[in-house]
Order: structure tokens, then sequence, then C-alpha cells
């Protein structure tokens, strides 16, 4: 077993934000990181205009299949990032949590899909620095 961090994105249909997060911590930090998400009440499909979105920076998560949230994979993650899924994001103590305010693309435009995007890569930068071991 590796001794990598491992990081779960969680919103409510797993299907544009945790998504997108996912794909940029995957881009960003390549192998050095351990990357899940999942949704409380998985929608049957990732949003289109997320998949665009993330497209126009060269990023592919089409292959991506919204998941249920279960206990095993938050019991088995180091950092549990929800993002607007309220009381439905279970709390596991012990864990290091952060709870990203971020617009939910589903229904709107492209352009609002480009700024959750845009957004969610700042976020993940800062992630990044934050859990990678130092020296």
């Amino acid at each position: 077993m590796s001794n990598k961090p491992s990081v779960l994105f969680v919103c409510v249909h797993n299907a544009g934000r945790s998504q997108m997060a996912a794909g940029w911590l995957r881009h960003l930090a390549g192998d050095t990181v351990e990357v899940r998400s999942a949704g409380s009440e998985p929608a049957g499909q990732i949003n289109p205009i997320a998949v665009e979105a993330m497209r126009e920076v060269g990023i592919d998560i089409t292959g991506q299949i919204p998941a249920r949230l279960t206990w095993d994979a938050a019991e088995a993650s180091d950092v549990i990032i929800t993002m607007g899924c309220g009381d439905a994001c279970p709390v596991f103590p012990g864990k290091r949590y952060e709870d990203w305010k971020l617009t939910d693309p589903a229904g709107q435009s492209l352009d609002v899909a480009r700024q959750v995007r845009d957004d969610i890569k700042i976020r993940v930068t800062d992630l990044i620095a934050s859990i990678e071991p130092q020296g």
C-alpha cells in the first residue's frame, strides 16, 4: 500500500463539480495523490457542460461515471472535500474536511461552468500544496 495522500471529492450528483475537481487533481498532481469522487445521490451520467469546460483546458473526464458515496471510500480517504451537499455529506472523525462553496454547473451555461472550472483549479492547486510531503 502506498503512502500517498488520498482525496475524496463529494457533491450531490457526482456529475459536475466533484468530477471537475477530480479531473484537475489527476491532471495537476499526477500519480502523487490518490483521487476519488462520489455523490450522495449520483446522477446517471456526467454533466456534458462540465465535460466540455474541462475539454477546453485539455482534461478529458468523459470516461468518469458518477458513483455513490460509500463509507469505505470516505474511510480510506485522508482529505474529504464536500461541495454543496449540506447534510447529505457524511462526517468521519479524524479526517481533514473542507467545504468548497461552488456554483453547481448543472443546468447552467458553459460560461458558468468555465468560472466553476477555473475556481476549482485554484482550490485544487492550493490543496496540492497543502498535502504534498514537504522536503
